[in-house]
């Protein structure tokens, strides 16, 4: 299920969240600027992620909660590591990588590059056309919904996930 509204989502994991939220231009790279709030660190590999368990994978749920509170360079750095572990070119890791382009599309309405915004979130949408009801905790008709609302308003209209648990 996804939430519009203007209130605090829950959260699912209980790492802290950065110092800041990377945006390109304004502040410094997380992983290449010695200011970088992740500068330095290594992340682990995750061992190989099965679509059963999402909720015991800690990064997933980790970048679900940095994606609702718009650390979307971050939930698609967190992302990222799942769908690696997913395997890219599986139907899972599809799904994982139409989240990190539905990040990016928010990262990319949030610096004003609405085109691109609306084409990160349509493509991300279309890797997600495999799978139907409730996946990895996400209902994906209101998923769905809410994605074509952000296209047709990415500057004012965030997407937040609410995961059924």
């Amino acid at each position: 299920m996804t939430n519009n509204s203007t209130d605090h989502p829950p959260r699912y994991s209980n790492r802290e969240f950065p110092a800041y939220r990377f945006v390109p231009g304004k502040t410094p790279h997380p992983t290449r600027d010695p200011q970088g709030h992740s500068y330095n660190r290594i992340p682990e590999p995750l061992p190989p992620f099965d679509p059963e368990h999402w909720s015991a994978c800690e990064e997933y749920l980790y970048g679900i909660d940095l994606f609702n509170h718009g650390y979307w360079w971050e939930a698609h750095e967190a992302l990222e590591a799942v769908w690696v572990a997913a395997g890219r070119y599986t139907q899972t890791g599809q799904f994982v990588q139409g989240l990190i382009q539905i990040a990016v599309a928010h990262l990319k309405a949030h610096q004003g590059f609405y085109d691109v915004s609306r084409r990160m979130a349509v493509e991300g949408h279309d890797k997600m056309k495999a799978h139907r009801g409730l996946f990895m905790g996400i209902d994906l008709d209101l998923l769905r919904e809410d994605v074509d609302r952000f296209c047709r308003q990415p500057d004012t209209v965030a997407i937040s996930i609410e995961l059924a648990l």
